[in-house]
């Protein structure tokens, strides 16, 4: 079975996503760098290559059911926030966002008896609801630390290695 031209279409449209995701991380890692916040940095920096791996695995997907690809062009990304608060805001935000956009795929996966795009997607439905979990996390923890961005440092550093 062929994939439907709508989940055809919100698949691209999903792909552009994924890399304006990893664009807007980046552009906080780097923020982040600029003010020698390493462990942040390198958090986001992690952060921006696996949204960019989530837009291969859908590229992916596609060419394996033979569907067309079309990459869109992503907006520039904010380089800087008022504060790193702002920032983790922003990116939990975002997660809660992409979330919604995974969901409208699963529906119109469902709509169309897709099974395979369902299982496909199924595993990003999994994937968001980690996603959202761990940036609200680091989003709690950074209103926690305030200004004391050394603090939010060390955490992140320890959650880092308790990960493995």
């Amino acid at each position: 079975m062929a994939l439907s031209d709508k989940l055809t279409a919100k698949l691209n449209e999903q792909i552009t996503n994924e890399f304006n995701a990893s664009q807007i991380y980046l552009a906080m890692a780097c923020m982040f760098d600029n003010m020698a916040l390493k462990m942040l940095s390198r958090w986001f920096r992690l952060q921006a290559d696996e949204e960019r791996g989530h837009a291969l695995k859908i590229i992916d997907y596609l060419l394996s059911r033979h569907a067309k690809v079309e990459i869109g062009s992503v907006p520039k990304p904010s380089p800087e926030y008022p504060s790193v608060v702002a920032a983790v805001e922003a990116a939990y935000e975002h997660e809660q966002k992409v979330t919604r956009q995974f969901d409208d795929l699963m529906a119109q996966a469902e709509k169309d008896d897709d099974y395979a795009s369902q299982n496909f997607l199924g595993w990003f439905v999994d994937e968001q609801v980690e996603e959202e979990e761990s940036t609200r996390h680091l989003l709690e923890v950074a209103r926690m630390a305030g200004t004391h961005y050394l603090q939010l440092e060390a955490y992140v550093a320890h959650l880092r290695r308790s990960e493995g």
